[in-house]
C-alpha cells in the first residue's frame, strides 16, 4: 500500500534491477551527506497556532515570477529514461498537468528539444561542459528549444567517490557483464516494460544533451569522458553564461552563504542549496543547515532547496528558514519507475495533500504565511 513518499522508495527496490536502484538511491562513501539531510529536518520541530479559521487554504506559490500551484517541483534526475519508460517525458508531462516545475537534467537520455514540446513551462539543468566554446554552443541550444530557465549545476568538478554504484555494480559507462545480465533478468516487470521497449523505441539510449551535439551512448567510454573535464570551471564562466543568456539564471549545488553571495552580485535569478542528495562530497552541509545564512546573502535572488524532502512537514519547515521552493528528487522518479504518469501523479497529490493538511494544524492559510508565522521552536 502506497500511503507516502518512502513507500515508493520500498516498490522501485522491488521493481528496479539492482545496481539502477543503487545508482538512484545511493550516495558517496559513507553516505554520512544524505543521512544528514534527513537528520536536519528531523531535528526541526514545529509549533501550531489554533482557532485561527483556515477554510480556504492555498498552495500557491510563486517563483521566478510565475505562479505554481504548489511550493514544490521535481528536481532533475540524470538517466531517469532508464529507470521509467520515456521517464523524462513522463515528468515533464505529470508536472505540466499538476502546475509545478520540472527541471529535466542534463545527463537525461531524452532530447531537451522533445522535452520542451512535452511541457513548455520545463526548466533545463545543465553540466556544463569544460570548453568555452561547448559551454556557448550548449546555452545557444537550451535558448532555441525555448527553455526560459537554465540551472548550471555547479558542485561537480570532480567525480564523487561513489563505492556504493560500484558495489552494486553500476558505472558510467554501463558494463554488460554477467552480472549485470543476472540483475536485469531478474526483474522481468523492468526488462520487458522499460529496458526493451526503450531499445526498440530509440536504440541503445544516448546522453542527450550534455552538448549542443548528441552525446555517447551509455555503453561508450566516451561517457565517462563528457561528465569529466571540469575541474576548470569558475565564477567567470557564469558571468559569461549569464551575458548570454537572457532568460532566468538558477546556480544549483551551492551551499556556501560566499557563494550566494557571488551569485547575487553576478546577476544570478536564484540559487537551489543542494549537497547533490548527498552524492558529491561526502560529509557536506544539508541544504537546510545552510539556508539561514544563505537566505541573509540572497539580496533579490530566489532560494531554492533540496535534499531529503519526504513529507509536507519538510516543506513547511523549509519555508519557514526562509526558502522560496523546494525540489523532490528520488521519490518521485521512485514513483514514475513503479507505474508511469499515473503512479507519478499519485505522489505529487500525496505531497500537495500533506501540505494541505499541515498548514490546517499548523492555522495556517497559505504557504506563503509560513515565512512571516512563527511556526519553528527556536533550539
Amino acid at each position: 500500500m502506497i500511503l507516502n513518499l518512502d513507500d515508493y522508495e520500498i516498490a522501485a527496490r522491488r521493481r528496479l534491477p539492482r545496481p539502477l536502484f543503487q545508482y538512484v538511491a545511493g550516495a558517496s562513501e559513507t553516505s554520512a551527506a544524505r543521512e544528514d539531510n534527513r537528520a536536519a529536518l528531523d531535528e526541526l520541530k514545529l509549533v501550531p497556532r489554533v482557532l485561527r479559521g483556515v477554510e480556504g487554504r492555498t498552495l500557491r506559490q510563486r517563483l521566478l515570477g510565475e505562479e505554481w500551484a504548489a511550493p514544490f517541483g521535481i528536481a532533475p534526475m540524470g538517466i531517469s529514461a532508464l529507470m521509467a519508460f520515456d521517464g523524462d517525458n513522463v515528468a515533464a508531462r505529470v508536472a505540466d498537468r499538476e502546475g509545478i516545475p520540472y527541471v529535466l537534467s542534463g545527463s537525461s537520455l531524452t532530447c531537451l528539444e522533445e522535452v520542451i514540446e512535452t511541457n513548455p513551462r520545463a526548466w533545463f539543468q545543465a553540466y556544463v561542459p569544460g570548453e568555452e566554446d561547448r559551454i556557448e554552443a550548449l546555452v545557444q541550444r537550451v535558448a532555441e528549444a525555448g527553455y526560459r530557465t537554465l540551472v548550471l549545476t555547479a558542485d561537480t568538478a570532480v567525480l564523487a567517490n561513489r563505492e556504493n554504484n560500484l558495489r552494486a555494480g553500476f558505472s558510467t559507462p554501463l558494463r554488460f557483464t554477467p552480472r549485470m545480465f543476472w540483475d536485469f533478468g531478474i526483474k522481468p516487470r523492468w526488462l520487458f516494460t522499460t529496458f526493451l521497449p526503450t531499445l526498440r523505441r530509440q536504440g541503445m539510449p544516448h546522453f542527450e544533451n550534455s552538448y549542443a551535439q548528441r552525446g555517447a551512448p551509455i555503453v561508450s567510454r566516451q561517457a565517462a569522458r563528457d561528465f569529466g573535464r571540469k575541474d576548470h570551471l569558475n565564477w567567470d564562466h557564469v558571468c559569461r553564461i549569464r551575458d548570454q543568456w537572457k532568460g532566468k539564471l538558477v546556480v544549483k549545488g551551492v551551499l556556501s552563504h560566499l557563494d550566494v553571495a557571488v551569485a547575487r552580485d553576478i546577476g544570478c535569478d536564484g540559487v537551489v542549496l543542494s549537497n547533490h542528495g548527498g552524492r558529491q562530497l561526502d560529509h557536506a552541509i544539508s541544504a537546510i543547515r545552510a539556508l539561514p545564512q544563505a537566505k541573509a546573502e540572497a539580496g533579490h535572488m530566489a532560494i531554492m532547496v533540496d535534499g531529503g524532502i519526504r513529507r509536507g512537514t519538510d516543506v513547511v519547515k523549509a519555508l519557514a528558514l526562509g526558502a522560496d521552493f523546494v525540489f523532490i528528487g528520488r521519490p518521485f522518479l521512485y514513483a514514475s519507475t513503479i507505474g508511469g504518469e499515473r503512479s507519478l501523479e499519485g505522489a505529487v497529490q500525496i505531497m500537495k495533500n500533506e501540505i494541505y493538511r499541515d498548514l490546517g494544524l499548523l492555522g495556517l492559510r497559505s504557504s506563503g504565511e509560513t515565512s512571516s508565522a512563527p511556526v519553528l521552536h527556536p533550539n
